[in-house]
């Protein structure tokens, strides 16, 4: 299943500093994939078109599956 959360990329100047560049990271997609505060990410350039964000430390989901065995 694909999924899309389109964004925009926001400037922010500051006086005597040089711009920054911010993306914000939708709430839905965060709780997806179990992305929390604090936790440390990295982005991984493909090429021009495609940036890959990638988590440095994996952490086990906080919850557990309610699926039965019969």
């Amino acid at each position: 299943m694909e999924a899309t959360y389109p964004l925009r990329v926001q400037a922010i100047r500051s006086r005597g500093q040089k711009p920054r560049m911010y993306v914000s990271f939708p709430l839905a997609l965060a709780a997806a994939i179990g992305l929390e505060p604090g936790d440390q990410v990295q982005w991984e350039l493909l090429d021009r078109g495609e940036l890959h964000l990638v988590r440095i430390k994996t952490v086990a989901p906080a919850a557990q599956s309610k699926s039965r065995k019969s």
